[in-house]
């Protein structure tokens, strides 16, 4: 089992940029994988995210009191992601329903997402038991995740968590 614990975020730029995350909730803390977990958010943006939309991710994890970033590995670590929109369309085939409780809330799951507040009310979820990398391993993280679209910077949101966990290892 493993376990997620002190999970915290911020916005990473003063709020300025047009996508912000107003609420994140994740209970509980620690978070048990695999488990339950209850999530809640509001997001805001004050523009469309229109393809292609690029995701790009600096993790680090803390070793003897410095952090060092993790390079990507298999699509994990620090990693740039082209098109988030299609990779959704990979996930849900479009035409399809979104999963719940997108579905039940009227949240989208495919690009375009229009400008506005997107609101999830308490909602629980059943996380599986998910292989982890070997050389992602208990400590301490922090990961910054950059939304943009061309050279548009839509939002930037700071993540911290450390883990810790029985088994952490390829299934």
């Amino acid at each position: 089992m493993t376990a997620v614990n002190g999970f915290s975020w911020a916005n990473c730029d003063a709020e300025t940029l047009p996508g912000k995350i107003k609420t994140l909730t994740i209970l509980p803390d620690p978070l048990l994988i695999p488990g339950e977990m209850t999530v809640s958010t509001v997001l805001n943006t004050s523009v469309p995210l229109i393809s292609p939309v690029t995701i790009n991710v600096s993790a680090y994890k803390k070793i003897m009191g410095e952090w060092l970033k993790i390079p990507c590995l298999d699509n994990v670590g620090s990693c740039t992601y082209e098109n988030f929109c299609d990779i959704l369309d990979q996930l849900i085939q479009p035409g399809q329903d979104c999963p719940e409780p997108l579905h039940s809330y009227e949240l989208p799951c495919h690009c375009p997402f229009k400008e506005g507040i997107y609101y999830l009310p308490v909602s629980s979820f059943e996380v599986p038991s998910m292989a982890i990398p070997s050389w992602f391993s208990s400590g301490d993280y922090r990961v910054t995740v950059v939304l943009s679209h061309g050279d548009q910077e839509i939002g930037c949101a700071k993540i911290t968590f450390s883990l810790a966990g029985s088994y952490m290892h390829w299934e």
